[in-house]
């Protein structure tokens, strides 16, 4: 059987965190979605209104 290695630090995860191996992790994980260090592929973001240019 092969285990799970969470993607901030390698550990292996525990069943209540997964992906991850702990709330710590899982919070540092949540916080470079909030300050937008992650991004979903795509089309770059609007910068504004095109009827206000």
């Amino acid at each position: 059987m092969s285990t799970t290695k969470c993607p901030q630090c390698s550990k292996e995860t525990e069943h209540a965190f997964r992906p991850f191996c702990s709330k710590r992790c899982a919070d540092l994980d949540l916080g470079k979605w909030f300050n937008e260090e992650y991004h979903l592929p795509g089309d770059s973001p609007a910068l504004g209104d095109p009827e206000e240019q």
